[in-house]
């Protein structure tokens, strides 16, 4: 990944939050985009093009990239715009009933 340009406090706030508050949001999303058989995914990074997740299949670990559903972003509000995109998305893809959003 190139140098981002998010500040590191930023980086780390939505990593807290999406690893802290959303372990199944991030199950989701792995699943849908990159691993089916995923059992347990971590949100380890993003820029202004997409997040990284890792995941775990039979206790051995990957990991990959999805991009972000409108392209580049490069503000703080449009993360979250991003992330509950591919939530959204995810939830489609397997069916599954998304929750409302604030």
């Amino acid at each position: 990944m190139t140098s981002n340009p998010f500040p590191q406090s930023t980086v780390d706030a939505v990593l807290a939050h999406m690893n802290g508050d959303h372990p199944d949001d991030n199950l989701l999303i792995v699943r849908a985009f990159l691993e089916p058989a995923a059992e347990a995914a971590t949100m380890i990074s993003f820029d202004e093009t997409g997040g990284e997740w890792t995941w775990t299949v039979d206790g051995t670990a990957a990991g990959g990239r999805v991009p972000w559903p409108a392209g580049t972003i490069s503000g703080r509000g449009e993360i979250r715009r991003e992330v509950v995109a591919l939530y959204d998305t995810a939830c489609e893809r397997l069916g599954v009933e998304p929750r409302p959003h604030d």
